[in-house]
């Protein structure tokens, strides 16, 4: 004969068994990234290495679902709208502008940026260290960096009186850059020219407008429209006879006079950092921003002797590779 207390036990027991039952197995974090080049984007290996260091294995215990630009920013809201829709738990994007594009699309889901040039500038965050609101990542510097663009070349070439600057009018941070190297400018006696490119088919007539303004020199400030076409700039470059500097180190390794910049695959190695640590329970708002940890200058030498320059053995010393 059953007790009243037994009863009780195996009653529970019935009841909870169901539910024990309808219990997940564990959910797959599913992650959304939009590469602003494509597929054959360097950086994705390196955020990919750092997911495997972190015991994420794609397709196993994390699904990561890869959107590309191809070098046109205004892709980026359809793409993050896309990617939301598959119900992510995060989102990476490249720079500002992907990164403003996939804010004005949730403020909830979070989102890790990797190549911002101002962060705070560019309205992403409230601070560095505190960014608020659901984005969070690392930075590239890119105002400061164009000053250094523009005193490394008038370091290359002593002559240097004007150059001419290509940006993309588009992205916020390079017109802060466009300040930046003017007031640079004006301190290095350099007349600026500043030439506006919105797409990658449009190299061609800046060049020529480069060319057309008696340049001695040009810089490509960075964004996905020169990212995309680096053998074209550096080719565009050797073509017009001027001397050239880009942020990517791949720039001087395929033709490019000068490179200087922060290391790219590093950021994306650390997106994952932060991919993790929100996946374990971290709020974008609590994350800091964090800096360039590695900042790289490539000198190419056939380049320099192609165009007559010889490159102070100062400058050479500095280099972190030189490109023979």
């Amino acid at each position: 004969m059953i007790t009243r207390v037994a009863l009780v036990i195996v009653l529970i027991l019935l009841a909870a068994a169901p539910a024990a039952e309808a219990q997940p197995t564990g959910k797959i974090p599913r992650i959304g990234v939009i590469g602003e080049l494509s597929p054959a984007d360097p950086f994705l290996a390196a955020f990919q290495q750092g997911l495997r260091e972190l015991g994420y294995r794609e397709g196993e215990n994390i699904v990561v679902e890869y959107r590309y630009a191809n070098g046109v920013s205004e892709r980026f809201s359809d793409l993050a709208a896309e990617l939301l829709r598959l119900k992510i738990d995060v989102l990476v994007v490249g720079g500002a502008t992907a990164a403003r594009a996939a804010q004005a699309q949730t403020k909830t889901v979070p989102i890790v940026f990797v190549l911002p040039g101002d962060p705070v500038g560019s309205g992403l965050v409230a601070s560095l260290a505190h960014p608020g609101g659901n984005a969070t990542g690392t930075s590239t510097l890119i105002p400061e960096l164009s000053t250094k663009h523009l005193e490394l070349l008038k370091r290359a070439v002593p002559r240097l009186s004007r150059v001419a600057v290509l940006y993309n009018p588009g992205t916020r941070v390079t017109a802060l850059a466009v300040d930046s190297t003017r007031e640079a400018a004006r301190a290095l006696a350099v007349e600026v020219h500043v030439i506006p490119i919105r797409k990658p088919d449009e190299l061609e007539s800046a060049f020529a407008a480069a060319r057309a303004q008696r340049a001695d020199a040009l810089m490509a400030l960075a964004d996905p429209v020169f990212g995309i076409k680096l053998a074209q700039l550096a080719d565009l470059a050797a073509r017009h006879h001027l001397p050239a500097i880009y942020v990517r180190r791949e720039f001087a390794e395929v033709g490019g006079l000068l490179a200087y910049g922060p290391s790219f695959p590093d950021n994306f190695h650390r997106a994952a950092t932060y991919v993790d640590k929100i996946l374990k329970g971290a709020r974008p708002a609590d994350l800091p921003i964090e800096q360039p940890r590695k900042v790289e200058l490539v000198i190419n030498l056939k380049t320099a002797k192609a165009l007559g320059l010889t490159i102070p053995q100062s400058l050479l010393e500095r280099a972190d590779v030189v490109v023979r």
